[in-house]
């Protein structure tokens, strides 16, 4: 079944800089997450799991892995019309520049969002983590007679600053927006959230950068080249002008915006109930891969997830996602990291017949705290890494720390006996 009345747009987000380096050579949608997908997965996911099978991938930055990824993942039936297409920024008649902004990327794209039929362009971004059923969404915006909604969502007085603040009336339609103020002016943005909400001191309605527009509404509002940005221009000019709606979402959300965001929202999935929950009927899909069941040898396991295809050793891992082909050497312990496994696996035979001085994977004797280790990385035997506040930020060659987070950066070797923190 598919729903024709929307066409799903997903952002895959500009150059990704507050992901560095987890974007150094990749997209911020082909970021890999919980040791088996990728964030480009969340979207597509809410899509396929809402009915809405015709979806475009917005990208220009790095596009290379996302498109594999894509292109080995999200086949349809041949007698189907859903497709997941990704639109890399292209010169064009029109244009011969590369996105502009978040708008510009969407009015850069129209000529081939306009070959399709459907009633209601949904634009989501390529870099949240969340669950939703955007049919309630569409529904409340029919039913309302909105030209524009936007998913809302109550946040603190310390995010406030971050994102798109609106008020709305009685009816949710929203009245005024203001883009990312400064903390000053926060007392006059105050909304109605509920008790819930206000109990836990989320008073302000934030933009979560999902918005429904009318078909019409959109190729017109496209038609003016001066409006680069959501966010900053088209959202702010359409309320008083074009009926916009709010649709509060209360469930789960967060924006992955920086590393300590990204490390947090990954941890989060080995809670005994984790806020994004993946044991779920309507689940995550990624690619499928044909990889043999995780092996674990006198490992004490708390709160960890395992991906497929692992070999473990270590001595402990605790409150630690382990991504697939994963390798932990003897009498090591991990705690508070997301190991993103690796790409393909060394044999014996070849570690033998190349002479590998350290394998892919964490040796032995090592301790790793408060780390992201990227792909396909090598951590030598004995190695310490004890990431936390007492930590300088600092780059290097092989890794970066920032706000007390250690990151190996893809491919890197870490030499035995290394110590960082």
């Amino acid at each position: 079944m598919i729903n024709d009345k929307a066409l799903g747009i997903i952002l895959g987000g500009g150059q990704g800089s507050r992901l560095y380096p987890l974007t150094k050579d990749r997209s911020k949608p082909a970021v890999p997450i919980a040791g088996k997908y990728r964030l480009v997965d969340i979207p597509i996911s809410n899509c396929i799991n809402s009915d809405i099978k015709r979806m475009y991938v917005l990208t220009q930055f790095n596009s290379a892995s996302l498109n594999k990824h894509i292109k080995n993942t999200y086949h349809f039936s041949f007698f189907s019309d859903a497709f997941v297409d990704v639109l890399a920024a292209e010169q064009t008649i029109q244009s011969d520049q590369w996105f502009q902004g978040t708008a510009d990327a969407v009015r850069q794209s129209m000529h081939h969002f306009l070959q399709n039929d459907f009633e209601y362009a949904l634009i989501l971004s390529g870099d949240q983590l969340y669950q939703m059923d955007f049919n309630d969404m569409i529904k409340r915006h029919e039913e309302s007679g909105a030209e524009i909604s936007i998913a809302t969502y109550p946040v603190n007085a310390k995010d406030a600053t971050s994102f798109g603040l609106l008020k709305t009336n009685d009816q949710d339609i929203i009245t005024s927006f203001i883009e990312k103020p400064a903390a000053e002016l926060l007392p006059n943005w105050t909304s109605d959230v509920g008790d819930e909400m206000k109990a836990q001191g989320r008073d302000y309605l934030a933009s979560m950068g999902i918005y429904i527009f009318n078909r019409d509404l959109l190729i017109k509002l496209m038609k003016n080249p001066d409006t680069n940005d959501f966010g900053k221009e088209i959202i702010p000019q359409a309320i008083g002008k074009h009926k916009t709606l709010s649709y509060q979402y209360d469930g789960y959300w967060t924006d992955i915006g920086n590393i300590d965001s990204f490390f947090e929202a990954n941890l989060g999935l080995t809670d005994d109930v984790p806020k994004f929950n993946l044991y779920d009927n309507k689940g995550i899909y990624t690619r499928a891969r044909i990889l043999p069941t995780s092996k674990i040898s006198g490992t004490i396991l708390n709160k960890a997830v395992i991906g497929d295809g692992c070999i473990i050793h270590a001595e402990k891992i605790e409150r630690s996602v382990i991504g697939i082909r994963s390798r932990i050497g003897t009498n090591s312990l991990i705690s508070n990291t997301y190991m993103m496994g690796n790409d393909s696996y060394e044999s014996l035979d070849f570690i033998h017949k190349n002479n590998v001085d350290i394998v892919m994977g964490i040796g032995n004797r090592c301790y790793i705290h408060n780390c992201i280790v990227d792909k396909n990385c090598r951590i030598g035997d004995d190695v310490r890494i004890n990431g936390g506040r007492h930590i300088d930020d600092v780059e290097t060659d092989t890794y970066l720390v920032k706000d007390g987070i250690v990151v190996i950066k893809k491919d890197a070797t870490i030499p035995r006996g290394t110590s960082i923190g």
